[in-house]
């Protein structure tokens, strides 16, 4: 195996990759070599459906299924080997049934059909140790000695925002939101890595097309989030339980948190939200709910001592799974596309088992002292305060803006964000965002003439809303984003984080700080180009780059 994708990545000096027996965040060889096969041919359908689309075919269920294929192989989603290799199985049938339309379509209407080469050929081995042997033909390494680390990581800068960007797709697409130009957009670019591409140049013009892409993806599941369960709404989430028999959902899809609320009520549970989950609370749909009663815990790599204190079963919707400890892996679920490999899991939306193991355990039993966060923050609920956020800029009594969201995780270093927030000045405003948050958002940042400082804007594709606000801003004072009082300060960890970064990117935004430290695939040279071309920046200590962010703006 050998997978560089996320902040866990193994580092030995200038070797960067994990590909010993199993990856730091327990993906074993098989699944992993698996996952670059399901990868490959998933390349192989976009490279037939995009020759497709030119003669007017276009088939949904392809696209969903390249979008949901790509979800499970995000860090900490799918683990499991048997899921894998049916998914495999499906892609190869999906494939060569495009192609054989792609050609008759093409026969019928006199035109010569295109024979690409490469995933489109590639044909799947019956059994699984010859399956596993033509792994080394999918590895996302693949010809990197010939190719060149530099190229090689464009490409994964490419791939791993397109993990990204089929992540949110797949959001907005099970509440009933897709577009057909992401379809086909996306289709577009992973036919693109499969031409060989090795021009510096045209693969970062390729990767910032990525961003743009996200751009419209994450304002599509904007207003699927919105139509869908009403505009966020300024609301306080108790953070500690009650008593009751209780039921936890984790990760991100705010469909199934909504599956589980509607089959859940008058069953006597209560239902706390973890993680990304925390933003379901100020949506009207949603916590009209009277039994979502909280948010329990905190980020995700903090979840296995956290799981085995809840006394109820356990749903992880979508990406952050890690490895269940015994002392809950019994009552712990996985929907969507997460797996774990002896795990129970639900595929049809009947989440009855779940609400059978909530019945069965003692819950909370008791109440503990109330204590609370406050969510809402999205760009409707900001920009509604805009003319007083630009007054209080005007009036000096806003010096500055801190973007500081993004992924959480468990390498050393990431206290340096709750030392930015805790050191940030008071005349300053924080935004947030993702799961990064937890490291302060149960601290006292105070209000300046009834803003609050801290603004948590949601998950971390409500990176959209931050985007959106410091758009409105710019417009307000008459000048470009980048001339803003405004700096971010991005926690990165995987693959919907490197999305939202080439969106960043693709907006115009320079001057991110992106840590604690940055991904692997991005070369001495990258780094280089990144830093002269966008002004990408390392951190350094909170202390250090908050004054340079003063000094700035």
């Amino acid at each position: 195996m050998f997978c560089y994708q996320c902040e866990q990545t193994q580092r030995n000096g200038d070797l960067a990759g994990c590909a010993t027996d199993k990856g730091t965040c327990g993906k074993d060889a098989t699944t992993a070599d698996l996952q670059d096969l399901l990868i490959y041919l998933i390349e192989g359908i976009a490279q037939y459906a995009t020759r497709a689309r030119t003669l007017g075919i276009v088939d949904n269920d392809v696209d969903t299924f390249i979008q949901y294929g790509f979800f499970t192989t995000l860090t900490n989603v799918n683990f499991a080997a048997t899921r894998f290799v049916a998914l495999i199985r499906q892609a190869a049938e999906l494939r060569d049934d495009l192609k054989a339309r792609y050609q008759a379509a093409a026969e019928a209407q006199g035109v010569i059909a295109e024979e690409p080469a490469g995933p489109a050929r590639f044909q799947p081995a019956e059994d699984m140790d010859a399956l596993l042997a033509q792994a080394p033909q999918a590895a996302v390494n693949r010809g990197h000695t010939e190719i060149g680390e530099d190229v090689n990581g464009l490409r994964m800068l490419i791939l791993y925002g397109m993990k990204g960007v089929c992540a949110y797709s797949h959001h907005a697409r099970m509440l009933g939101y897709r577009d057909d130009a992401i379809d086909a957009g996306i289709e577009e670019l992973l036919d693109y890595l499969t031409q060989d591409p090795r021009d510096i140049e045209a693969l970062l013009a390729r990767a910032l097309s990525a961003g743009e892409l996200n751009l419209k993806v994450m304002a599509l599941l904007d207003r699927a989030n919105n139509e869908t369960f009403g505009d966020q709404q300024i609301t306080a989430v108790r953070v500690t339980p009650i008593k009751g028999k209780a039921l936890l959902v984790s990760g991100h899809d705010l469909h199934d948190l909504r599956q589980i609320l509607e089959q859940t009520a008058g069953q006597g549970i209560n239902v706390y939200t973890h993680g990304e989950m925390l933003p379901a609370h100020a949506y009207p749909g949603l916590k009209k709910y009277p039994h979502l009663v909280g948010n329990y815990g905190g980020a995700w790599q903090d979840q296995q001592r956290e799981f085995a204190e809840f006394p109820g079963p356990i749903v992880m919707t979508s990406n952050c799974i890690i490895e269940p400890d015994k002392r809950y892996r019994q009552r712990i679920f996985t929907t969507g596309p997460v797996g774990w490999p002896g795990v129970r899991h639900i595929d049809n939306g009947n989440f009855a088992p779940v609400i059978q193991a909530a019945k069965a355990m003692p819950g909370f039993k008791t109440d503990l002292i109330e204590q609370t966060v406050t969510v809402g923050f999205g760009h409707d609920t900001v920009l509604g305060l805009a003319d007083q956020v630009v007054d209080a800029v005007k009036s000096g009594a806003i010096r500055h803006f801190f973007v500081i969201g993004g992924c959480d995780g468990a390498k050393p270093g990431r206290n340096y964000y709750t030392e930015l927030a805790d050191n940030t000045p008071d005349d300053s405003v924080i935004l947030t965002m993702g799961c990064a948050k937890y490291r302060f958002n149960k601290h006292a940042h105070g209000d300046i003439g009834g803003i609050p400082r801290l603004l948590d804007m949601g998950q971390c594709n409500d990176a959209y809303s931050a985007i959106r606000v410091a758009s409105a801003l710019a417009e307000a004072f008459d000048c470009g984003v980048d001339q803003l009082p405004l700096s971010l300060m991005v926690s990165w960890f995987e693959q919907k984080a490197t999305a939202v970064l080439l969106s960043l990117l693709a907006a115009g935004v320079k001057g991110i700080h992106l840590g604690p430290s940055l991904p692997a695939y991005l070369t001495p040279n990258l780094l280089e180009v990144m830093q002269e071309r966008f002004d990408l920046r390392v951190n350094h200590t909170a202390e250090e780059d908050i004054a340079l962010a003063l000094a700035a703006g």
